[in-house]
């Protein structure tokens, strides 16, 4: 019990509430996809472990926080409008893998193209998945926490 409080006090701080509204959430995974895809840390992670890692770390938690400040079971504060953004803003990430962009950009050094586009369309494609299945439990909870209630019967009120 007393870890789930350090943990719950931890969590409740300012800088954590900071990093994990859906705005900032996803500027830092998007703009940690840009930063590996426009420089030359793509080619590090090949030649390094500890930058691999720390690479697939940055990735895994960045998505993690984005999506569940969006969609995640306690939302916080976050007005709609910042989900909405997020929402495009994931759109928006996947805007560069579309399947005839690819052949404009050259691949990384020592990437085949054909591996390039296969990947680029198995992004592309499966995003869409993944955004139904991520907008699909958004949706319903919101749903679920706006629909009208059931109007209550009083006792010795008649219907009539």
């Amino acid at each position: 019990m007393a870890r789930a409080r350090r943990l719950s006090r931890w969590l409740r701080r300012p800088a954590v509430g900071v990093l994990t509204h859906p705005l900032v959430a996803g500027v830092l995974d998007i703009g940690g996809l840009w930063v590996l895809h426009a420089t030359d840390l793509f080619h590090s992670t090949h030649t390094s472990v500890v930058v691999h890692a720390l690479v697939h770390a940055h990735v895994f938690l960045a998505g993690y926080v984005s999506t569940s400040s969006v969609v995640g079971v306690d939302p916080g504060s976050a007005p709609l409008v910042a989900a909405v953004a997020v929402g495009r803003a994931a759109r928006l990430r996947r805007r560069p893998l579309r399947p005839g962009r690819v052949a404009v950009r050259p691949p990384p050094q020592g990437v085949d193209v054909v591996d390039v586009r296969a990947g680029a369309q198995l992004m592309y494609y499966g995003g869409d998945l993944v955004d139904v299945v991520l907008i699909v439990p958004l949706v319903a909870g919101w749903y679920r926490a706006t629909r009208p209630r059931a109007a209550v019967a009083h006792p010795g009120l008649s219907s009539s």
